[in-house]
């Protein structure tokens, strides 16, 4: 039996997004004059120190680009004022970055997203804050005598930094960890959580490392959000397991590294060949019941490598597992550059700056992107509709997307040439248009006959109606 989670508040717009993750720096520079000190060169190679000035004015002057795109919901890595450029490191929660804007504009930028009809997700980073945080502060300079002595967890005093004389997140001694048991501590950050859907009308929080907080808290934080605002997402960077995290009125779902490494499994490794490759999306489906639609389907991220790069730049491959990403259950999101075929290893070389030469685009990628995304917002089967297993032989999987009177047939195929194979397919509809080559097949006694599956292919199937 498929477990049902989630509740009355878990948002119905989530099935209808398309994300688009921002790394902010990287993207585009609007305004020079907020630059920090010793901005680079757009394009020089990414360290984990250096600054490129990208702002949200960058992304206010692409925002035509991103529609173009078609995406409609944003989310972007942290805002709030801290010393580094992946600002993961909080000094001020109630403050935007002055190198990317102010809160001033921060309201306007939301605001024109939503006229676009556009959401926006930003990242809650509560498990841990900045050196430069105020109470941090006080407390490494006062030790015991400070206020806010219990805002931590402290291993011995006095504080000293090197090695780190209290608790951090990775070791990192920048990265003080907040004692989520103190009421202070959870008061303040559910302050932070309402303060920017209520002044900012942001649309959701992606939380950062949730796993080293109690679900307690978590469930406190979702009472305060959806008591703002009942559709508001939120959304866990969960690594493995998700039912803890969707089964018990916490997140609405999760980022869903589980679905990638299946995907990469199948489509880049081989490890998985069709039957395990589908086994094993059923089972995962099964386990999140009403919360797949929910949950945030990534083939890369500000913590992997770039996607082209896991693939060894074997596009063929790469398409086929954008196929899956875009017409499987589950809001798909986009790292930014990964449609236009950006490269690059592990943090800090995944997050190079945007290219905006449009000569260096990979036109295969992008317009695969493209043609999917809207075959995907014209059809409630890819984002409402379940999915049905039809053949398994070999590398070959082919499923069914289905909603209603609505339905779609997916082929993929990364592994050598098949042919004559008959699928049957459980459908009414006798004639089938297909997407990327504009050819016309027609069905026989409710199955399709394939004389020959190409080598790393796919094919996408749209009904014609008589």
């Amino acid at each position: 039996m498929t477990k049902i989670y989630g509740d009355s508040f878990t948002p119905d717009w989530v099935a209808d997004s398309i994300f688009y993750q921002i790394f902010l720096d990287r993207f585009f520079n609007g305004d020079a004059s907020n630059d920090p000190p010793g901005v680079e060169p757009w394009g020089n190679p990414p360290t984990r120190e250096n600054f490129f000035g990208g702002d949200l004015r960058g992304i206010l002057r692409k925002t035509g680009y991103l529609q173009d795109l078609g995406i409609n919901a944003l989310y972007l890595n942290p805002i709030f004022k801290a010393k580094t450029n992946h600002k993961y490191d909080t000094a001020d929660y109630f403050e935007i970055d002055p190198v990317f804007g102010s809160n001033e504009l921060f309201r306007e930028f939301v605001d024109d997203l939503h006229n676009r009809g556009m959401r926006i997700i930003l990242d809650g980073v509560f498990n841990h804050c900045g050196d430069g945080f105020k109470a941090f502060v006080d407390f490494k300079n006062q030790g015991e005598k400070s206020p806010y002595s219990d805002w931590f967890i402290p291993i011995s005093y006095p504080i000293r930094e090197d090695p780190p004389s209290y608790y951090t997140c990775g070791g990192a001694s920048d990265l003080p960890k907040f004692n989520i048991e103190n009421p202070e501590v959870q008061n303040y950050i559910l302050k932070v959580a309402a303060h920017w859907l209520k002044h900012a009308s942001i649309d959701g929080w992606r939380l950062d490392c949730p796993s080293k907080i109690p679900l307690g808290f978590w469930r406190k934080f979702r009472e305060v959000v959806k008591e703002v605002n009942p559709q508001a997402y939120l959304v866990g960077e969960i690594w493995r397991d998700a039912e803890p995290w969707i089964q018990g009125g916490i997140f609405d779902g999760v980022t869903n590294y589980r679905l990638r490494e299946l995907i990469l499994g199948f489509c880049s490794s081989g490890i998985l060949d069709a039957e395990d490759f589908a086994y094993e999306v059923g089972h995962l489906l099964d386990c999140l019941g009403a919360a797949a639609p929910s949950m945030l389907n990534l083939l890369g991220c500000h913590d992997t490598s770039r996607v082209l790069t896991v693939f060894n730049g074997e596009v063929k491959r790469l398409l086929i597992a954008i196929v899956f990403q875009m017409t499987t259950i589950g809001a798909p999101m986009i790292y930014y550059g990964d449609e236009v075929g950006m490269l690059g290893d592990t943090d800090p070389d995944c997050r190079r700056t945007m290219v905006w030469d449009e000569n260096l685009w990979n036109q295969p990628i992008l317009q695969t992107y493209k043609q999917l995304i809207q075959l995907r917002m014209a059809h409630q089967a890819l984002r409402r509709g379940r999915l049905l297993t039809l053949l398994t032989v070999g590398k070959v999987y082919a499923y069914k997307r289905e909603y209603e009177d609505d339905e779609i047939i997916v082929l993929l195929n990364p592994g050598i040439a098949a042919h004559n194979m008959t699928i049957t397919i459980n459908s009414k509809v006798e004639k089938w248009r297909d997407v990327f080559r504009g050819k016309e097949i027609a069905a026989s006694n409710g199955s399709l006959l394939f004389e020959n599956i190409g080598a790393f292919s796919f094919v996408v199937l749209t009904p014609i109606q008589n």
